[in-house]
């Protein structure tokens, strides 16, 4: 299997994403004081494709196999690709503060330690929903990195399409979330242009 072993604080700038979208809270971080030669537009495309890519955690393939659904879909595609990224149930979890970022979740949902509608899941790309119960599984409701996560997700706010209850460890989604609803500074119609040569 391929592993991104790439530094997230290196590929951030590299890409120009905040490191708090990655649920990290370094605000140290500098910027490179270098000047950029204009971009092509394929050179934009590209970007905005790994930048959703990156922040997602999905390899090229799986992004392809999301842009051939989003692509059947009715709507605008760049839209429903946005919803299909954001309904996978690493991000839920990371989005109602059960992880403190993307790949904790992701390795929080292989582990078994989430269940969607009372039946355990463990498969991160797993696509919730609407009406979907999310929690934490009973065993692992005292694991430190669940309680850690809940504390540091305090100061996060969980998108209108999902409900949380914090007390019981658990989630509900509400809706399918809308392109609007997703707070991340991505271009999906470039990827859309790119995919569409």
């Amino acid at each position: 299997m391929a592993i991104d072993r790439t530094p997230v604080l290196k590929r951030c700038r590299q890409l120009g994403i905040d490191p708090v979208v990655m649920g990290i809270n370094k605000t140290s971080h500098r910027e490179p004081k270098r000047r950029r030669r204009q971009e092509s537009e394929y050179g934009m495309q590209l970007r905005e494709k790994q930048k959703a890519k990156f922040i997602y955690g999905v390899l090229e393939k799986q992004f392809h196999h999301y842009y051939d659904l989003a692509l059947k879909r009715e709507g605008i595609t760049g839209d429903n690709l946005m919803g299909i990224l954001e309904c996978r149930l690493d991000n839920v979890v990371f989005r109602l503060g059960f992880a403190r970022t993307r790949k904790e979740a992701r390795q929080t949902v292989r582990h078994g330690h989430i269940t969607v509608n009372g039946k355990r899941v463990d498969i991160p790309s797993y696509q919730v929903k609407a009406g979907d119960v999310v929690a934490v599984a009973e065993k692992a409701k005292d694991l430190l990195p669940i309680k850690e996560a809940l504390i540091s997700s305090e100061h996060m706010a969980v998108p209108a399409w999902l409900e949380v209850d914090i007390e019981k460890l658990k989630g509900t989604v509400l809706q399918l979330p809308t392109r609007d609803q997703i707070d991340l500074d991505i271009d999906a119609q470039l990827i859309v242009e790119l995919y569409s040569k």
